[in-house]
């Protein structure tokens, strides 16, 4: 599977301090071998991955593409961009 970045995902980890950005590059690497499962309720049509505790990745697979959408450091501001689909 082949990653494509939103051009939020890519200023979102420009953003990031060098380890979380280390942490999400293991992640982006487990992704394409196994990519996600996990869909976003209420009818969202994303993917979330979970790189720590508080940092998630949102996604869209379509086809043999991972589009990743969204990078978020903390689980505040992710809860945010989600509350916004409610």
């Amino acid at each position: 599977m082949d990653l494509v970045f939103s051009d939020y995902a890519k200023k979102e980890l420009e953003n990031l301090s060098q380890e979380l950005v280390i942490l999400f590059m293991k992640r982006f690497e487990k992704m394409i071998v196994v990519p996600p499962r996990k869909r976003m309720k209420h009818g969202i049509p994303c993917h979330v991955e979970k790189v720590t505790k508080q940092a998630r990745i949102v996604c869209e697979i379509k086809g043999d593409k991972i589009y990743v959408l969204h990078c978020f450091e903390s689980h505040k501001v992710y809860e945010q961009w989600y509350r916004s689909y409610k």
